[in-house]
């Protein structure tokens, strides 16, 4: 996880967005650069960033120091801002001639700025002494005989390759103006020195090449952010691109949201994740009305990229269906929890077909993944119950909140959702009740078996028809046949029929009993459905409902 603090500016040419931000990366602040386009967040590590130089101190644990070799203080935090680093002095570029062969290099320290590098490692982290940042146009930059790689493996005859780092600043100090070092290019040791840009070591998504997403070509990149070298279509190529001290993440089908993983007292904070739901990148901005600024940016950039997707997931998987469902009509991302996890939220894609709602803990991959939701339920035996606040959240009263309550064999189960702005909240109640209206038109008839006075009978509720509760004849029974005449079948005996509007009275036990009260002379009917009823009573409900919407009575 990244968190981000902004201190930031807009209105960069070509950028919808953009600002200095500090990126907390493995509990460390570094100054970074973001913008924000219409495809992607990119966290760049430029001149005048300084990421590292601004706090090269060994860190609590002593894995990952780093070092600037200025003229008078070996930990200055006062080093020059553009620099040579692992992301510019690649491996490749480096002369095959040089590689694993020792060199001495003579460097003549400037009264100002010094020998001009960064150094890490040491025995304390079973590293050599490597040289991390040239910083360019001083001392050791001049001599165009040093990279960022090399191991320093003395200092005017003095030993480094046992040195700690502490002890290797020391020597560096104490060289005097005319240092001889003695190195050794280690391409192997590059990931270790490239460990010190932050945006480097924030994780995202990598869709493996065998199993792209849909429409994965088309959310790699941005134009201006890949040289042609770049090209989405390589089949290599990460969806978190990396460019020198810069990081690209690709919005489409990511999730913006506020406060859902980190606690936010002071409502400052937006955060991002990723569309497998493995990562999260959270913002901290300097004030409410930034922090607002930047989500509704982010927010905007994510929603149309979902309507591209939502076409794509439509095209792709047109001749084929998505969990038994043949129409995807709406998906995106809700907060989402249990009614026995109140303050878990966790990002949730959720997906409205023609007949279900699905849910899905990350965003699928393949058609073969949308087969296999985390959920999925009836639309016809789901309804949305409750619309607002959130009671249970750190700011009751702020956050967009419905729930879903559906019928099972096992019982009630009750989905908590939130939506981030009101016109998400608005969007996704339409689609629920819509879409539990529109799967009562186009099922219209359900079908259960139970028990009525003692027999074993078929209760059919029908959109049009209402109820009824059928006896099936069987053969033999009360039938006078001829030996060896053909025997006539007969249709199911019809034991009880009513419409919806003579139904007085609905209930059930919970368990497997429904009772129906139509004022006939009959009195209570008293069904066994021989499972939880719950199911059935919410269609019911769902039917009912959707006829009184057709018949205008509802806006």
């Amino acid at each position: 996880m990244a968190v981000v603090i902004t201190t930031g500016v807009s209105g960069v040419s070509g950028v919808q967005k953009s600002g200095f931000l500090d990126v907390l990366v493995r509990e460390r602040w570094h100054k970074v650069l973001v913008n924000l386009n219409e495809e992607a967040l990119t966290l760049s590590c430029e001149e005048g960033c300084d990421p590292d130089d601004a706090d090269d101190s060994v860190t609590s644990n002593g894995v990952t120091n780093g070092s600037y070799l200025g003229n008078n203080n070996a930990n200055s935090n006062n080093g020059p801002q553009a620099a040579r680093t692992a992301f510019t002095d690649l491996p490749e570029r480096v002369p095959e001639a040089i590689a694993n062969r020792k060199r001495c290099v003579k460097v003549t320290k400037q009264e100002i700025g010094g020998l001009g590098v960064s150094i890490k490692g040491g025995k304390e982290n079973k590293m050599p002494i490597l040289i991390s940042k040239i910083f360019k146009g001083l001392a050791a930059d001049q001599t165009q005989a040093l990279y960022v790689g090399d191991a320093i493996l003395s200092v005017n005859s003095v030993n480094l390759r046992d040195a700690t780092h502490d002890e290797a600043v020391q020597a560096l100090k104490r060289a005097g103006k005319e240092v001889t070092l003695e190195v050794k290019y280690m391409r192997e040791a590059t990931p270790y020195v490239k460990k010190g840009s932050p945006v480097s070591e924030i994780g995202w998504e990598t869709p493996p090449p065998e199993s792209p997403r849909l429409g994965s070509p088309t959310i790699f990149s941005s134009p201006s952010s890949f040289s042609p070298s770049d090209s989405p279509s390589s089949p290599s190529m990460p969806s978190l691109s990396l460019q020198g001290d810069r990081r690209c993440i690709p919005l489409k089908m990511c999730c913006v949201t506020r406060a859902m993983t980190t606690p936010d007292p002071e409502n400052r904070q937006l955060e991002l994740h990723s569309p497998d739901a493995r990562h999260t990148v959270v913002l901290r901005c300097p004030d409410q009305p930034s922090a607002l600024s930047w989500f509704s940016a982010m927010h905007s950039v994510t929603s149309k990229l979902a309507k591209k997707a939502l076409s794509e997931v439509i095209h792709s998987t047109a001749r084929t269906d998505v969990a038994g469902s043949k129409e995807i009509r709406h998906l995106g991302w809700l907060a989402g929890k249990t009614e026995s996890e109140k303050q878990c939220w966790k990002p949730l894609l959720v997906v409205v077909t023609e007949k279900d709602l699905l849910l899905y803990e990350s965003l699928p991959r393949g058609k073969e993944a949308w087969q296999s939701p985390a959920h999925q339920y009836p639309l016809l035996a789901t309804r949305l119950v409750h619309s607002g606040p959130d009671r249970g959240s750190p700011h009751s009263g702020t956050e967009l909140f419905f729930a879903t309550r559906t019928g099972t064999r096992l019982g009630i189960e009750t989905h908590l959702f939130r939506a981030e702005t009101s016109k998400d909240l608005s969007l996704w109640t339409r689609q629920l009740v819509n879409g539990c209206h529109a799967s009562a038109e186009m099922i219209k008839e359900v079908t259960t078996s139970c028990l009525y006075q003692s027999q074993e009978c078929r209760l059919v509720i029908h959109y049009e028809r209402g109820f009824s509760v059928l006896a099936d004849p069987k053969l033999g029974e009360g039938e006078n046949r001829e030996e060896g005449g053909a025997h006539t079948p007969t249709g199911p005996h019809v034991l009880l029929s009513y419409p919806y509007e003579q139904l007085k009275m609905s209930s059930d036990d919970g368990v497997r009993m429904l009772f129906l009260d139509f004022g006939g002379e009959e009195g209570e009917i008293q069904l066994d459905l021989h499972s939880c009823p719950k199911p059935i009573v919410f269609i019911l409900h769902s039917f009912l409902s959707a006829k009184i919407y057709r018949l205008g009575l509802v806006a």
